[in-house]
């Protein structure tokens, strides 16, 4: 028997990223800019993340705008790469940061 935690947790795995997905922020982490890099808590786990200055970048323009294709479109105004590649790592780093419960993601 599956539990319903062990549900949402396995609905949310299954779950494709896609731009047109709205970010949302746990109240539990708390994120500080420590010498032009992200350092984030998670109050939940105790557990700290430090993000590089592209993770920076790509946190900083999560916090500006509401939708993954807001984001997208800052970075790729920001960063000299092919549309593909930025959309690829994007959705990956966003992956991770779902998978690790920094943030949620629902459709827009």
């Amino acid at each position: 028997m599956i539990s319903l935690n062990h549900a949402i947790i396995l609905l949310k795995k299954e779950q494709k990223m896609n731009l047109n997905q709205k970010i949302i922020f746990t109240d539990t982490v708390f994120a500080q800019e420590v010498d032009g890099e992200m350092v984030l808590l998670d109050m939940n786990s105790e557990n700290y993340f430090g993000l590089d200055e592209v993770g920076t970048a790509i946190w900083q323009a999560m916090q500006e705008k509401e939708s993954l294709q807001e984001v997208y479109e800052t970075l790729l105004e920001q960063y000299e790469v092919e549309a593909e590649v930025l959309q690829k790592d994007l959705l990956d780093f966003m992956e991770k940061l779902v998978e690790s419960g920094l943030v949620e993601v629902e459709e827009n």
